[in-house]
């Protein structure tokens, strides 16, 4: 049987893998969201920071998809209107700022790898990334899915040569500024804004919670998938500690002390997993905004897209979000997400854990839809198929 089709598999790992492949894209990916929100913050602080991340994204995790199982929402507009009646429309609006935010700080980054490492122009990079995304998506749900578990796998490994090569190298100083347990001024606001202006992936990725059937496995899939994402982050902010005052001001810090090695083949290793979760950031996301318009299309006109539309969509985000890259990425981190955090704080995360968790009482452990949402296989074509 295929690994990833096992019950176990499938409702603990599969979507904390999600999580993690559309997380760590962008600033996560290149390390500057991790000096931007933790290592900024002294050696104690970022670890106190990063506490703080995780425990948010459980909670948040673990009412976000038990309210999806109760009430059968797979998709984040049906789940919004649920959750907020005619005020839904508000997380739609912050979800396509952030959609197109996201998207850009990952073809921004992708560019500059490409140009600075192999002279490759910057509108190549951006090509690239529209034929594989859209290729990825083109192919549905069940490939985005499994797509993205398998390639948490990779980067793990990844993550794991690295992390082991920079402590080596640099294990004496990691360890003196470890010793010093700095905590600078603000490590726990840092670290709830970090958890915030993340969580807006969660109502994208509730593709991958389908297999989740009890309360008990909803609150043990969100821990796995706290604990998922933040491990490499902690790898990362430690592995920052060894060159401290340089790395804060680079772009893509995971890069630069990768440089710094003199490892050829990590690097290698690090470009392929870098570019590759640029393009599993995408589809995620985009698979994300695929399941909100299917909704629609199945609540109105009981359809679904067609592969071909799926694929256009996905290339007009990247297109859309291409502009935006030109602002370049430590801006882009620096004031755009932290200010819509605040927003999916505001219409997101209160809403879910007060008027989220007085619906879940009212409505029990059990979900209250007999019929969940028809595979994609059972989609009727669109008129012009």
């Amino acid at each position: 049987m295929n690994i990833l089709n096992r019950p176990f598999v499938k409702k603990y790992l599969i979507p904390g893998a999600v999580f993690q492949s559309v997380l760590v894209g962008g600033g996560y990916g290149t390390g500057r969201e991790i000096v931007e929100f933790f290592t900024q913050y002294g050696g104690g602080g970022g670890v106190l920071g990063l506490i703080v991340t995780v425990l948010c994204w459980w909670l948040v995790l673990a009412v976000t998809w038990e309210f999806a199982r109760i009430f059968q929402l797979y998709d984040y507009r049906s789940f919004f209107k649920q959750l907020l009646g005619r005020w839904w429309v508000l997380f739609e609006i912050l979800f396509i700022l952030m959609f197109l935010l996201v998207l850009a700080v990952v073809a921004s980054a992708a560019g500059e790898i490409l140009q600075t490492r192999f002279g490759i122009p910057y509108a190549v990079g951006i090509l690239a990334m529209l034929v594989l995304v859209g290729a990825l998506t083109f192919f549905g749900r069940d490939i985005v899915t499994k797509s993205l578990a398998l390639w948490t796998v990779f980067l793990y490994g990844m993550f794991i040569f690295y992390f082991a090569a920079a402590f080596l190298e640099n294990g004496e100083a990691i360890g003196a500024q470890i010793a010093m347990w700095e905590v600078g001024s603000g490590w726990g606001v840092s670290g709830f804004q970090y958890a915030m202006y993340n969580l807006f992936i969660i109502p994208a990725i509730l593709f991958s919670t389908r297999a989740l059937e009890t309360r008990k496995e909803v609150i043990g899939s969100a821990g796995a998938a706290s604990f998922i994402c933040a491990v490499p982050a902690l790898m990362f902010h430690v592995s920052f500690l060894g060159d401290f005052e340089n790395v804060l001001a680079q772009e893509i810090p995971v890069f630069f002390v990768i440089t710094s090695l003199g490892i050829g083949a990590l690097l290698v290793i690090y470009l392929i997993a870098l570019f590759g979760t640029f393009i599993e950031t995408g589809a995620g996301l985009i698979q994300g905004s695929i399941e909100r318009v299917d909704g629609y299309l199945r609540e109105t006109r009981r359809r679904t897209l067609a592969p071909i539309h799926r694929a256009l969509l996905a290339v007009a985000g990247i297109g859309l979000s291409a502009g935006l890259a030109t602002l370049g990425i430590i801006p882009l981190i620096a004031r755009g997400y932290g200010t819509i955090a605040w927003g999916f704080f505001a219409v997101y995360v209160i809403p879910v854990l007060t008027i989220g968790v007085w619906q879940l009482r009212r409505a029990g452990p059990d979900p209250v839809v007999a019929s969940p949402i028809p595979p994609e296989e059972t989609r009727a074509p669109l008129d012009g198929e």
